[in-house]
């Protein structure tokens, strides 16, 4: 298991995070204070608080983990 902070400001961001963590077979969730959706519904991500970073928690293989990590890294918040 695998935890960083992400920060999604766009609806671009939202729509490519997505269709990056939908090629993993693993789970991966958001998470915004009491809140936790799937890191792959579009929707689910749209109900939380984007004006915050967010709590993501990727449940996968230590090697494809990392890999998910270095693609969304771009979106990690600062």
């Amino acid at each position: 298991m695998k935890e960083l902070k992400v920060m999604l400001e766009t609806i671009e961001d939202v729509k490519e995070f997505v269709n990056i963590t939908n090629r993993y077979e693993f789970e991966c969730d958001l998470i915004s204070g009491r809140y936790a959706v799937d890191a792959k519904s579009i929707m689910g991500i749209f109900s939380l608080d984007l004006t915050k970073p967010l709590n993501m928690v990727i449940r996968g293989g230590e090697a494809a983990a990392e890999k998910l990590y270095e693609e969304v890294s771009k979106f990690i918040a600062k």
